[in-house]
């Protein structure tokens, strides 16, 4: 068991699943207490970093594209202080850090899990009901129907349609934007049957945002619709082609191509840095002799 405590929050794990727990503390970010505890599979986890400073550092969690709906929603857009896969780091706890990245890394190697995308959504996404009031409305989801109700923020012609109310079954995607600069942001719901390209001002189908403090929550709402929409990358995906090409296998993925497989030179050299790094971590003890040989069998076979 690693485990981290800091002020910002608590990360734990046992070697199957990140335990991710926000502070209570004042500073924290309401997006990350109302989100509250996290489970992350490592199934889910591609990767993870300690980025040390001079007064606190940073524990940086990255997971495979495409497996939290949030992730997929926000897009890379999120404010660090609202990222649930981040954790401040004071300066006298680098070393437990730096343990933590050891462990989740060690695991992540001997359970040969790939770094690529998922075709599938390997985290829930928030817990339902759930309802966020800000820019010109409010917007409610109990897991079957949207509803978009209006306040005095709220463009004329846009209130005058009224109280929106769609059915999970007839939206085909969720679009999520933070204000920027001058620009408003916006939680938009592309209807299959009603596609419109009107600005969210005057979208009945979207919130506009202005750039205040709950702005990140609607990435919540629209994390929550989205975990219950056919993933992108699925056969299943509303308005998508489908996809002919087949995942790789865990192992492959890992270790590189398949044998026959053409393979350039980076690839050898990646194959190469994988024995390195398996040679290492066996002579720092961290690897047993039956672990660091089945390891090193199965990227040899890669060759």
């Amino acid at each position: 068991m690693a485990e981290i405590l800091q002020k910002d929050g608590t990360w734990t794990f046992d070697g199957e699943t990140i335990r991710i727990v926000p502070g209570r503390e004042r500073g924290v970010h309401l997006m990350r207490q109302t989100l509250g505890e996290l489970a992350v599979p490592l199934s889910a986890v591609a990767g993870i970093a300690h980025e040390p400073g001079r007064k606190s550092g940073r524990l940086r969690l990255r997971l495979r594209d495409g497996a939290d709906p949030l992730l997929q929603v926000a897009r890379g857009r999120l404010p660090d202080a609202a990222d649930p896969y981040q954790l401040a780091v004071e300066a006298d706890r680098a070393g437990v850090a730096e343990y933590f990245v050891d462990e989740v890394r060690n695991a992540l190697l001997l359970d040969q899990v790939p770094d690529g995308p998922s075709d599938r959504y390997l985290l829930p996404g928030p817990t339902l009901p759930l309802s966020v009031g800000a820019g010109d409305g409010t917007v409610t989801f109990d897991g079957e129907r949207i509803r978009l109700e209006w306040n005095w923020k709220t463009e004329e012609g846009k209130k005058s349609a009224g109280t929106q109310s769609l059915a999970l079954a007839d939206v085909r995607s969720v679009e999520w934007m933070p204000s920027m600069g001058l620009e408003n942001g916006y939680l938009r719901f592309v209807v299959l049957r009603e596609p419109t390209k009107a600005p969210p001002k005057h979208d009945p189908h979207a919130i506009e945002l202005f750039g205040f403090k709950k702005d990140p929550l609607m990435a919540m709402v629209g994390a929550a619709v989205v975990a219950r929409l056919p993933h992108p990358s699925g056969a299943g995906a509303r308005g998508a082609a489908p996809s002919l090409a087949k995942a790789p296998d865990a192992p492959a993925a890992l270790a590189g191509p398949a044998p026959g497989a053409p393979s350039g030179d980076s690839d050898h050299d990646a194959l190469l840095r994988r024995l390195r790094e398996l040679g290492e971590l066996h002579r720092a003890g961290i690897l047993t002799e039956e672990e660091f040989t089945a390891a090193k069998q199965a990227v040899l076979k890669r060759f």
